[in-house]
């Protein structure tokens, strides 16, 4: 890596050198972001994975740089136009942008008005004309040639006027000044197509209504707001123009590039307006549309990774016996029944709302069930039916302490049509495949999450809009840093929940699973040492977020690395006690004076970490679980009264305000002022999914399916 990398590296992101230097070599060596910012604190800095995420995402930027500057001075290089100057300026260019302005002279295009025009012989003229000390009707003259296609003096100076406007919009000080107006000025307008006034686009065009006549500066503009007028523009609803004063663009150009008195600068005026209209503008608002959609689609999807890491991190019911309803009208909610692990202890198909007939046959098969399988909670997922399903449950006079917990079950049709589904049950059908998810995510969410591509959840802003690559991306490493942070149970997870543990991936995962299918559960953690293909090198960056429960060493089953099982060790020798005894003994664990045990490679931060595991071995993370009841007299929109006092859960966090299901199949907004009485700029800040909140009903659109809500105090 270029050296003035990592200097830039540490001022952009105020993280000292030493330690980005220390990241970067980590990244370098193949280590993943949770491994560094878990068991590398001594050589970062306690660098959190927020900022480890920060450094790795600006060296690969960096990097990307380099790789296009080389290409662009090669390029150069090989129509032998670089020069030292030029060189010099390329090598000091610090963002894309820059380098491609300094590329754009010497970049290969196609045929133009312009290179036309040199073509003809005229670029002397043009040069004699920018110059502004000729007249331009006696230089002309000279240049007509019927050969060349330059029939008259008219079209001698058009054709400078095309090579002059050219150069001027390639020019850097002129590009960099239409810019700065763009950036500073430009106005985002939007109106209706005719296609959006035509009666049969009336409803899909509907929801583009409150942009039919919309303007505003466009630096000022909301990200969810521009993904909305550009996915308005691609369905053809809208037509976008983000443009500054077209005056002000042209007069920019002529006070920089006009000189009075001069017999050519008329020719030189009409040049820099066309430049402007024909070049520089389309062109700036090309690169500021660009900039804005960035923008937008990186608050998009950071909104998206927020809400998707607060629902993978949803807190767990835990091991339950559970009976987990599908539900359905016509064709009935689907039962299953799982065990303590999750396994499928039996399945079946209840009506219990379509006849009284059909309601007391399901009503006696789930008193059977229950009491057969011992249950201990009932997971209803929140689709169709299921607050009449719940409706029906809660009447059946059940033990009080079988729990009745409604499952967002955004999804789960997507997980029971996975290959992943089909290999965990290929002797059952998808509704049987969903009801299992619906119940194992009341047990784990996160175990049972993963198995989901993460833009099926249901937590996304406009998420079909952005760029799939960076949500992927995004995402994924949300995915993986959640996991990590829970840490996995080695003997029970599914090689979907094991490829997101740091340095495994799909194949480690399989290879992992066949092991554990052929030699029976891991007896300690050196063991996966003997997995094919897993050599030291992963073993170091996944082992100390692997757990096995029970295991002889009890350290097994803690986040301590194995790297550090000596440390511990000695601890324990030096009170003459066992690792056990330490982990079972706070008196013990008083005794230890942490600093005794620093070493070259090992401070202060990791043997704090020790410390908590030996206090609370294999901590979970998550929060506590708590259930949220529905009000049982609100099953559907219409049931919303304004002034409605609600209990509700939220599903999803926007930069506009938050929605709430409240439980009639349609998602309240609370909008991002009426989320406190105070002035709120993220809504992530008060509220994040999954969250039980009391909401008051503020207005209910049934016609548009809107429901607005309130959780501000003031309004309560």
């Amino acid at each position: 890596m270029n050296s003035d990398n990592h200097y830039r590296i540490s001022n952009e992101l105020n993280i000292p050198l030493k330690n980005v230097k220390a990241v970067v070599s980590l990244l370098d060596e193949g280590a993943t972001i949770p491994f560094i910012s878990r068991y590398r604190k001594e050589a970062t800095g306690s660098l959190d994975e927020v900022k480890v995420s920060a450094v790795s995402d600006l060296y690969e930027k960096l990097k990307e740089l380099d790789k296009r500057r080389e290409t662009i001075i090669k390029s150069i290089e090989e129509q032998g136009k670089l020069d030292e100057g030029l060189r010099v300026k390329i090598d000091a260019a610090a963002t894309m942008r820059e380098l491609e302005d300094l590329y754009l002279p010497y970049k290969p295009k196609r045929k133009t008005r312009g290179q036309a025009a040199v073509q003809k012989g005229l670029e002397p003229l043009a040069y004699r004309i920018f110059a502004q000390k000729c007249d331009p009707v006696k230089e002309a003259v000279q240049f007509v040639d019927k050969d060349k296609g330059v029939e008259s003096i008219e079209d001698a100076l058009a054709g400078a006027r095309d090579i002059i406007a050219e150069k001027i919009s390639e020019n850097t000080a002129s590009r960099e000044a239409v810019r700065s107006l763009f950036e500073r000025k430009a106005v985002i307008e939007s109106k209706a197509t005719k296609a959006a006034l035509a009666d049969e686009n009336k409803e899909k065009a509907a929801k583009f209504r409150d942009w039919f006549d919309w303007r505003e500066p466009a630096g000022r503009a909301a990200g969810h707001r521009i993904l909305a007028l550009f996915r308005g523009e691609r369905d053809k609803f809208l037509k976008v123009s983000i443009r500054p004063d077209e005056e002000e663009g042209i007069d920019i150009l002529h006070r920089k590039l006009v000189r009075s008195g001069s017999p050519a600068s008329e020719e030189v005026e009409k040049a820099a307006t066309d430049s402007y209209k024909r070049l520089l503008a389309p062109q700036m608002e090309t690169e500021l549309r660009g900039v804005l959609l960035e923008k937008a689609e990186s608050e998009a999807i950071r909104v998206f990774a927020s809400n998707l890491r607060e629902i993978l991190l949803s807190p767990p019911l835990g091991g339950k016996r559970i009976m987990a309803l599908d539900p359905g009208f016509r064709t009935g909610a689907k039962l299953v029944c799982l065990d303590e692990q999750g396994t499928l202890l039996v399945n079946d198909t209840i009506y219990p709302v379509t006849s009284e007939g059909k309601k007391a046959e399901a009503a006696q098969k789930v008193r059977q069930l229950v009491e057969k399988h011992r249950i201990e909670a009932i997971a209803i997922g929140n689709g169709t039916a299921g607050r009449e399903t719940e409706q029906f449950i809660k009447e059946l006079g059940l033990d009080n302490s079988i729990n009745v917990i409604m499952v967002n079950e955004s999804g789960a049709s997507v997980y029971s049509a996975s290959e992943i589904a089909r290999e965990e049950f290929p002797d059952h059908d998808i509704t049987v495949r969903g009801a299992v998810s619906i119940g194992r995510r009341l047990m784990d969410p996160l175990a049972e999450l993963v198995k989901i591509d993460p833009k099926s959840i249901g937590v996304g802003q406009y998420q079909h809009d952005v760029d799939q690559k960076g949500l992927a991306e995004s995402l994924g490493r949300v995915v993986e840093s959640c996991v990590n942070m829970v840490g996995v149970e080695l003997n029970t997870a599914s090689a979907r929940l094991l490829q997101y543990v740091s340095g495994l991936g799909p194949v480690l995962a399989k290879n992992i699973i066949s092991y554990r299918d052929e030699n029976g559960p891991f007896a300690e953690r050196k063991d996966l040492l003997k997995v094919p293909r897993l050599g030291p090198k992963v073993y170091e960056q996944c082992a100390g977020f692997l757990r096995i429960r029970g295991a002889k060493n009890p350290l097994d089953s803690t986040a301590v690395h194995p790297e550090r099982y000596k440390t511990v060790t000695s601890m324990a020798k030096d009170l003459k006690a066992s690792v056990a005894d330490l982990i079972s003994s706070s008196d013990l664990r008083r005794e230890i004076k942490i600093e005794k045990y620093v070493s070259e490679d090992l401070g202060l931060p990791t043997l704090e970490d020790i410390m908590k595991e030996l206090e609370k071995p294999g901590r979970d993370p998550r929060r506590e679980f708590e259930t949220v009841s529905f009000d049982d007299s609100v099953k559907e929109v219409r049931d919303l009264r304004q002034g409605m006092i609600l209990n509700g859960i939220v599903t999803n966090v926007t930069a506009f305000g938050a929605f709430v299901d409240v439980g009639v199949h349609q998602d309240g907004l609370v909008h991002v002022s009426r989320l406190a009485d105070r002035f709120i700029r993220d809504p992530a800040e008060v509220v994040h999914p999954g969250q039980p909140v009391k909401v008051k009903v503020m207005e209910v659109d049934q016609e548009r399916k809107r429901i607005s809500l309130s959780i501000k105090p003031s309004d309560f």
